[in-house]
């Protein structure tokens, strides 16, 4: 059968069919517990969340499903020197920015105090509460930490947008490998060169790790149907994971509007932008990404630059300023079709497997 994969005997699931872990607030334990509970993997994203709250995440997960699941969190969550930000960068930033601050009529917010990193104690957190799988963005954890995870059972996979990105995940010893392609919605997870010279697309990614690689590869990003879950794992993926269409259903933590935009013609375009995170992520294309293009260089760095913007984005809201808000979304937004998470997985599941008995004839 197609589903019987090396990532669905490793994570001992059904299906190997991953629910992308969304982080920054837009994962939900419900969402998750029942992408798990129709035999794929539900994921949290919880880089933001503190050790105590990913416990507390933990407790409500264990209370809705008893089969595997996956937590997410960044291995690098700042990109300033010395996390912290100068007061050069700030004027720069509040210059150029400042007039979608008066036209929402708000003030500039303060300089924001340097970042701590949340990671290490997440990690512990980890190790402690052992979900099926780790799933990690942004990097790779020590050798010591990934010893660890698979000394107490935890197995770990890591996303890569490029081949060498894949290699050095492999060299670390990970046991799945997420091959994110450049249509893929949020943040685009490089860590070895620019995110904007790692935008293959996701098909030849996955063929390229295929290649040179030996543990398991997750195909991920411009995937919504089974038929696409089908040519993944015709060109070799033992799993997808599928983060739009599961974003957009009424289960997610997505705003009401964020669910509307994906359903709409704005997905037709979609952009790459580094204005309201610091990072490059795709979204919807609105107004402050294309007014701000090419002026990356007077962003602040992640994360000032999303926390500078989150009085912004708050204040639109509020005002129902749609177009300065940023709407994360993948190139396959234009094609979705389920706002239940339900009927998507079971759709997912029925569309996949009659795709390989209609093969067979």
């Amino acid at each position: 059968m197609w589903h019987n994969t090396k990532v669905a005997q490793l994570l001992k699931i059904e299906y190997p069919i991953l629910q992308g872990p969304f982080g920054g607030n837009f994962s939900t334990v419900e969402l998750l517990a029942i992408v798990s509970n129709m035999g794929g993997l539900g994921g949290y994203g919880a880089y933001t969340l503190s050790p105590q709250e990913i416990v507390a995440v933990h407790n409500k997960i264990k209370a809705s499903t008893n089969k595997p699941y996956n937590i997410n969190l960044w291995v690098s969550d700042s990109d300033a020197p010395d996390d912290m930000i100068t007061d050069e960068q700030y004027e720069t930033a509040t210059k150029l920015f400042r007039p979608y601050f008066e036209e929402a009529g708000i003030c500039l917010p303060e300089k924001p105090p340097p970042f701590e990193s949340k990671f290490e104690n997440q990690v512990q957190v980890i190790l402690d509460i052992r979900p099926s799988l780790f799933s990690f963005v942004f990097g790779i954890p020590s050798g010591e930490i990934l010893e660890q995870c698979h000394k107490v059972g935890v197995l770990t996979a890591g996303a890569a947008t490029t081949l060498d990105e894949a290699l050095a995940l492999d060299a670390a010893g990970v046991d799945m490998i997420i091959a994110s392609g450049f249509e893929a919605g949020g943040h685009r997870p490089s860590f070895l060169t620019t995110a904007e010279s790692s935008t293959t697309g996701t098909f030849v990614l996955l063929q390229l790790i295929k290649e040179k690689v030996k543990v398991p590869v997750i195909a991920a990003g411009g995937i919504a149907k089974g038929n696409a879950i089908a040519a993944a794992l015709a060109l070799g993926a033992d799993a997808v994971q599928i983060g739009t269409a599961f974003l957009a259903t009424d289960e997610s933590n997505a705003t009401a509007i964020h669910k509307r935009m994906l359903f709409s013609d704005a997905t037709k375009y979609t952009s790459l932008s580094r204005a309201f995170t610091g990072r490059l992520g795709r979204g919807i294309t609105n107004r402050i990404a294309r007014e701000m293009k090419h002026k990356e260089n007077c962003f602040l760095p992640f994360p000032f630059q999303s926390q500078f913007m989150s009085h912004l984005r708050k204040a639109a809201i509020d005002q129902e300023k749609w177009d300065m808000i940023l709407f994360w979304s993948g190139q396959i937004a234009p094609a979705l079709k389920h706002t239940k998470a339900a009927e998507l997985m079971r759709s997912l599941i029925e569309e996949t497997t009659g795709y390989f008995e209609h093969s067979k004839i």
